[in-house]
């Protein structure tokens, strides 16, 4: 347990020094680039409300501040990723509907399968930039690591999710022990995207 909340700290260090420099090098930013400090952004201000509300005001769920986090997600990566594609803007309608689907309460989907869903549509994208910029030699992505990273990390979300459904034999301290390794490549996750956003030149 003392090491799954050192890495809690460690991830949660890392994402507020992911905002500090994404800020700091905003006008280094092309335009669709900038979706990737939006992302890292919501990030941090969905983990300070769910902080603020375990520890300031001492709530006892923070399950209703999930919906906003997964629709968030998923709409922030999915624009950014048909900005990248350059595929038609039609795809926003989909992605739209799917990103109220998740927000919307319903008795049919379980928080836990709306990530799983929101994942493997992010995996999706992820997947097709990464071999789009493998495929045109030509592109220049000064994201490629940071795009890499997402698609290993929510990829392995997936995994461990079924890992552990399937696996229900687990003890608390065996489930939290297995989500430290998701914590982990989350670590490396914002590390990749702290060294492209300090490599960052007009």
């Amino acid at each position: 347990m003392d090491i799954y909340k050192v890495i809690i700290y460690l991830n949660n260090g890392l994402l507020f020094l992911c905002v500090l420099i994404g800020l700091l090098k905003y006008k280094y930013f092309k335009n669709t680039e900038k979706w990737y400090v939006y992302y890292i952004i919501f990030l941090f201000l969905i983990e300070a409300i769910v902080k603020i509300s375990l520890l300031g005001f001492h709530a006892e769920n923070v399950n209703s501040i999930f919906p906003y986090y997964v629709s968030g997600e998923l709409l922030l990566l999915g624009i950014l990723f048909i900005r990248k594609l350059k595929i038609s803007y039609y795809w926003y309608i989909p992605l739209a509907l799917l990103a109220a689907f998740l927000f919307i309460d319903n008795h049919f989907v379980t928080n836990d399968v709306k990530k799983v869903i929101s994942n493997i549509v992010v995996i999706c994208f992820a997947g097709s930039a990464l071999l789009l910029e493998i495929k045109n030699s030509k592109i220049n992505d000064r994201f490629m690591m940071a795009d890499s990273l997402i698609f290993l990390y929510y990829t392995l979300s997936v995994f461990l999710f079924f890992l552990l459904r399937q696996l229900t034999t687990f003890s608390p301290e065996q489930a939290n022990m297995i989500w430290s390794i998701n914590n982990i490549l989350c670590s490396f996750l914002y590390i990749s995207i702290i060294y492209t956003f300090l490599k960052l030149k007009k």
